[in-house]
C-alpha cells in the first residue's frame, strides 16, 4: 500500500510570553510581522507563574509568603507566541491545531487573524486551521484574558466554598485556594499544542472496550471514529456515484510481542460524508486479564489501528489497552447494601488515596513527579487512586503509569463544594463538550474503574441548607444526575458512574449506603445525622479523636484522614530563616485549614500537647500514622462489609501542612512508612481498646488461601519476653477473620501497662510484622536509651541498633530530593537492629552526607 499518514508536529519550542495591563498590548502583537524578541522565553506546556520564576521575575511564590506578592499575575492581559514552518504536500491537505491545555480565557490567533475563543481549562481545544496557515512561516498567538472581569458579569451563587467566584469558571478549583493549598490563579497554555496535517481522511478516535472473557476467550468491541476531509468542487456534491471505501483493520499484540488477533471493518463513504464509524470485534484467545499489582499482573496489549482508502494507509494509531471487566456492586446476592468493586467478576478491596494536582502549577508539572508518586503509592500497597473533583482530569501520563503499574482510578468530574449554574445553557453546553472530550480521552484506559459527579456537593448542600446558611435550590443537580449518567450512556456505558461522593442513604453520608467521608475524625463533625437536621461540629479532644473511626460501619471510605506536619527538609527550604519555630507566623502560614486548633486537640488526646518544633514534627507524624493505623486496621478488619479505604490525601501541592502522606518535596512522612503495613494484602492487626479482651484478626487480600501460624509476643521496654504463643490458622482467599482472643491480663503478665510493646508475626505466609502499645503515647513511660549507627557510604546503607531500653520511632533524615529509603520511622527493641538503605530513584546508592538518626527516646551512642 502506498502512505498517505497523518502528519503530527508538536509544538513545544520558540515560545515567547509578555504580560500587559488589560487591553494594552500592542495592536499588531498577534501578527506575522510583530517583533517580540523583547519577550520572554516561556516553556509549553507550562504556565506564566512558572515562567516568571524561571526568568527570576518572581521568587518562588512556596517561600514565605512570597504567593501573596505574586497576586499580581491574575490581574494581567497574557500573550504567547511562537513561530513554525509549513510546507503542504497537497491541494487537499486539511490542517487541525489542538491545544491541549488552556488555562483558562483565551484568544487563539493564527497569522494575526482570530481562530476562536475558549473559556475551560478542563479540556482540549481543537482549531480547524485549513487556510489560516500558509507555505512558510506562520505564527501563533495567544491572549489570556485576566478572570475578575468574566465572572463579575456572573451573579454570585450563594454557595462556593473558599471563593464565590470559581463556579462560573471551567478552572481548577483549588488554584483559587483550598484547606490545603493557597490561592494561586495560574494562566498559560497548560497542555501540549500540536498541528495535525491531513489528507482525505484521519482517526479521530478509537474505542476499545471488553465485552465479555473466560480462560480461553475475551470478545473486544472497537469503534473507530473517523473524521474525513479534503477540499471538493462543487460538481462533486452531484456525482450520485462518488464514494470512497474506508478501512479499518485492528491489531492486538500481546505483552510479549506476538500477535494475539485482527479483524477488519468496511464502510463506503459518500461525498457528503464528515464522519463515520467502523465497528468490529476481536476475538482473543487465550487472554491474558489486566489486574490490579496485588491481585495479579496488569497485563496491556498493543492496540493498532490502521485507516485505508484504496491502497493508500491514511492513518495509523497504536495504544495500550487492558483486557478486564469492572463493575460496582452496590447490592449483594442476599439483598443487603454493598459497595464493592469488582474486577474481572472478583472483589477487590479498595487500598489508597484521594490525588490532588502534584503542583499548584499544573501546567508545569514534570512527568517525572506523576511517575514517583505513583510508584511510591505501589511500593504502599495501594491499588486505587480517587482523582478529586476540585483538580482536573488528570494528564495522560497519570493513567499511563496507573495502566502501566495497576492501580484503579476513581475519577471525579471536576466539580467541588459549591453550586454550579445547571440552569444556563452556555455553561451547560460548555460542560457537555469538556465532559465528552475527557470522557473520550479516557475510555480506554483499563485503570479507569469509575466515573464519579462531584465531590461532596449532594451531601453539603443538604447540611447548608438545614443549618440555613443558603435557601436557594441545588443548582448542579441537573448536570450530576443527568447530563453526564447521560453522556456516559452514549460515549461510556463500560464502567460505573456514581452521582456524587459521599451519596447514598437518607444522609449522602449514610454509613450503610454508598461511599462514606468520615470527618467525625479531625473535623469534629457529629454522627450519626437524617437529612434535614441542623449539623453539629465538636471540637474537643473527644469530638476529633481518630478513636471514633471504631464506630464507623461505612461499606467504603472514601475520603478521612489527618494532619502531619512536612518533613523539617521541605519546611526549611521554604520557611525564612529565623521563622522555623513552633507557634511562628511562618509555620501558621503552612496550615490552610479552617481551624489550627483541631491538630492540636487531637496531639493533645494521643500524645500530648508538642512544646517545640521538633515535638511538633513528631507527635504530629505520630498520630497521623498512628490514627491511620486505627482506622484503615478496623475498615479492613470488616470485610466483606466495607471494602475500601481511600486516605485523605496522598501528596501535596505546595510545601505546607496537610493531611498528605507524602510531603511536596516527594518526601514521606511517618504514615507512608505505616501503610506499607496497614495496607499489605496479608494484615496481622490487634483490637486491643475492648475492655479486658485482646484480639488478633488476620486480612487476606489475596486470591489464595493462606495457612500458618501467628505469633504474639508481648516484651517490657527492657527487652524481656513477658508473653508468648504461637496460633494455628486457616485463612480462605479474600476475606478477613478473627483468629485469637487473649485475656489482657495474659498478655502483661503483671507488667503495667504503660511498660508494654506487643508484636505480631507470621510463619508459612508472608505477612509483615505488626506491632502495638497498649495505651496511647502521652501515657507510655519511655526510658533513656541510646542508638548505635553504623554508616556504609558506598552501599547507602545504615544500620541502626537499639541500646539499653525500647527505643520508639526511629527517624533517619537525609537533606536530599528524589530519594528512597527502604524503612522509616520504625521501633526497635534493646540489642535489636534495622538495615536502612537509602537510593535514588534508579536505585543506585546514594551519598548519607548529612545524615540525621534520631527517635523519641535514644540519644545517639557516643
Amino acid at each position: 500500500m502506498s502512505q498517505a499518514k497523518v502528519v503530527q508536529l508538536e509544538l513545544a519550542s520558540g515560545w515567547r510570553m509578555q504580560g500587559f495591563e488589560p487591553g494594552a498590548a500592542p495592536a499588531d502583537c498577534s501578527r506575522l510581522s510583530f517583533d517580540d524578541r523583547f519577550w520572554m522565553a516561556a516553556e509549553v506546556p507550562g504556565d506564566v507563574h512558572s515562567t516568571l520564576i524561571k526568568r527570576g521575575i518572581i521568587p518562588s511564590p512556596y517561600y514565605g509568603h512570597n504567593d501573596q506578592s505574586s497576586r499580581w499575575i491574575e490581574d494581567k492581559e497574557w500573550w504567547y507566541r511562537t513561530s513554525f514552518e509549513y510546507s503542504p504536500q497537497s491541494i487537499e491537505e486539511r490542517s487541525e491545531l489542538t491545544f491541549k491545555g488552556l488555562d483558562t480565557l483565551a484568544v487563539v490567533y493564527i497569522n494575526g487573524l482570530e481562530a476562536g475563543r475558549t473559556d475551560n481549562m478542563l479540556m482540549s481545544h481543537n482549531f480547524d486551521v485549513t487556510g489560516l496557515i500558509q507555505p512558510g512561516r506562520n505564527t501563533i498567538a495567544v491572549r489570556f484574558d485576566p478572570l475578575a472581569p468574566y465572572y463579575k458579569k456572573f451573579e454570585p451563587l450563594q454557595w462556593s466554598s473558599y471563593t464565590k467566584e470559581r463556579p462560573w469558571i471551567r478552572k481548577a478549583a483549588m488554584n483559587f485556594g483550598w484547606d490545603w493549598g493557597p490561592r494561586m490563579v495560574t494562566a498559560g497554555i497548560c497542555g501540549p499544542v500540536v498541528l495535525t496535517v491531513w489528507n482525505k481522511a484521519r482517526l479521530e478516535n478509537v474505542y476499545a472496550k471488553t465485552l465479555q472473557f473466560d480462560q480461553t476467550r475475551a470478545d473486544i468491541a472497537l469503534e473507530a471514529e473517523v473524521q474525513i476531509g479534503g477540499r471538493r468542487s462543487w460538481e462533486d456534491y452531484f456525482n450520485k456515484n462518488e464514494g470512497v471505501k474506508y478501512t479499518c483493520r485492528f491489531t492486538l499484540v500481546d505483552p510479549s510481542g506476538k500477535l494475539a488477533a485482527s479483524a477488519t471493518a468496511s464502510m463506503n463513504a459518500q461525498i457528503r460524508d464528515r464522519s463515520l464509524k467502523l465497528e468490529a470485534v476481536l476475538a482473543v484467545p487465550d487472554p491474558l486479564l489486566w489486574w490490579t499489582h496485588d491481585l495479579g499482573t496488569p497485563a496491556l496489549y498493543e492496540l493498532q489501528t490502521e485507516l485505508s482508502a484504496g491502497d493508500k494507509v491514511l492513518d495509523v494509531r497504536s495504544e495500550r489497552f487492558g483486557i478486564r471487566t469492572i463493575e460496582l456492586q452496590t447490592q449483594t446476592a442476599e439483598g443487603q447494601p454493598s459497595f464493592t468493586f469488582l474486577l474481572n467478576k472478583v472483589p477487590v478491596y479498595a487500598k489508597g488515596a484521594n490525588w490532588i494536582p502534584a503542583d499548584h502549577l499544573i501546567g508545569a508539572i514534570p512527568d517525572d513527579k506523576y511517575a514517583d508518586l505513583i510508584e511510591l503509592a505501589v511500593s504502599s500497597h495501594m491499588n486505587m487512586l480517587r482523582v478529586w473533583a476540585g483538580g482536573i482530569y488528570e494528564k495522560d501520563i497519570f493513567y499511563k503509569e496507573c495502566d502501566r503499574l495497576g492501580i484503579l482510578v476513581w475519577q471525579d468530574f471536576p466539580f467541588a463544594n459549591a453550586l454550579y449554574p445547571d440552569f444556563n445553557r452556555n455553561f451547560m453546553e460548555n460542560i457537555a463538550r469538556e465532559a465528552i472530550d475527557n470522557i473520550k480521552r479516557l475510555r480506554n484506559h483499563p485503570s479507569l474503574a469509575l466515573w464519579c459527579g462531584n465531590n461532596e456537593i449532594d451531601w453539603l448542600y443538604d447540611m447548608k441548607l438545614s443549618a440555613g446558611d443558603i435557601n436557594c435550590p441545588f443548582y448542579g443537580r441537573r448536570i450530576y444526575h443527568e447530563l453526564l449518567p447521560s453522556l456516559l450512556s452514549v460515549w461510556d456505558d463500560s464502567r460505573p458512574y456514581w452521582p456524587s461522593s459521599p451519596f447514598g442513604g437518607n444522609d449522602a453520608n449514610d454509613p450503610e449506603m454508598g461511599d462514606r467521608h468520615n470527618w467525625q475524625v479531625w473535623h469534629g463533625s457529629v454522627y450519626p445525622r437524617k437529612a434535614g437536621e441542623v449539623p453539629v461540629i465538636d471540637y474537643t479532644v473527644e469530638g476529633v479523636s481518630f478513636k471514633n473511626f471504631k464506630n464507623d460501619q461505612a461499606l467504603f471510605s472514601s475520603e478521612f484522614g489527618l494532619h502531619a506536619s512536612a518533613n523539617r527538609y521541605t519546611l526549611e527550604k521554604y520557611i525564612p530563616e529565623g521563622h522555623f519555630y513552633l507557634g511562628s507566623e511562618e509555620m501558621a502560614y503552612r496550615n490552610k485549614d479552617t481551624n489550627h486548633k483541631k491538630g492540636l486537640l487531637l496531639m493533645q488526646g494521643y500524645t500530648g500537647i508538642p512544646r517545640n518544633i521538633e515535638e511538633y514534627l513528631n507527635y504530629s507524624m505520630l498520630t497521623q500514622a498512628e490514627g491511620l493505623k486505627y482506622g484503615i486496621e478496623h475498615y479492613r478488619r470488616l470485610k466483606p462489609h466495607n471494602s475500601g479505604a481511600l486516605i485523605w490525601q496522598l501528596g501535596d501541592s505546595w510545601p505546607g501542612t496537610s493531611w498528605s502522606l507524602i510531603d511536596y518535596e516527594l518526601m514521606p512522612k511517618a504514615s507512608y512508612y505505616y501503610a506499607r503495613t496497614f495496607f499489605h494484602p496479608l494484615l496481622l492487626s490487634l483490637v486491643y481498646d475492648e475492655e479486658d479482651d485482646v484480639k488478633i484478626w488476620i486480612v487476606n487480600d489475596k486470591l489464595e488461601a493462606m495457612n500458618g501460624q501467628v505469633r504474639l509476643e508481648t516484651y517490657d521496654f527492657s527487652g524481656r519476653l513477658l508473653y508468648s504463643r504461637d496460633t494455628d490458622v486457616d485463612v480462605p482467599e479474600n476475606s478477613s477473620l478473627q483468629a485469637a482472643v487473649f485475656n489482657k491480663e495474659q498478655l502483661l503478665n503483671g507488667n503495667p501497662v504503660s511498660r508494654t510493646f506487643v508484636r505480631l508475626s507470621a510463619s508459612g505466609f508472608a505477612a509483615p510484622e505488626n506491632t502495638y502499645y497498649l495505651c496511647d503515647p502521652k501515657d507510655i513511660e519511655l526510658q533513656a536509651a541510646e542508638l548505635e549507627v553504623q554508616i556504609e557510604e558506598t552501599f547507602g546503607r545504615v544500620t541502626v541498633t537499639a541500646v539499653g531500653s525500647l527505643v520508639r520511632m526511629v527517624k533517619l533524615e537525609l537533606p536530599l530530593e528524589h530519594i528512597r529509603c527502604s524503612i522509616n520511622y520504625f521501633d526497635l527493641l534493646p540489642g535489636e537492629s534495622k538495615v536502612v538503605e537509602f537510593t535514588d530513584r534508579q536505585g543506585r546508592p546514594v551519598s548519607l552526607e548529612g545524615l540525621s538518626v534520631s527517635s523519641l527516646n535514644g540519644q545517639l551512642k557516643s
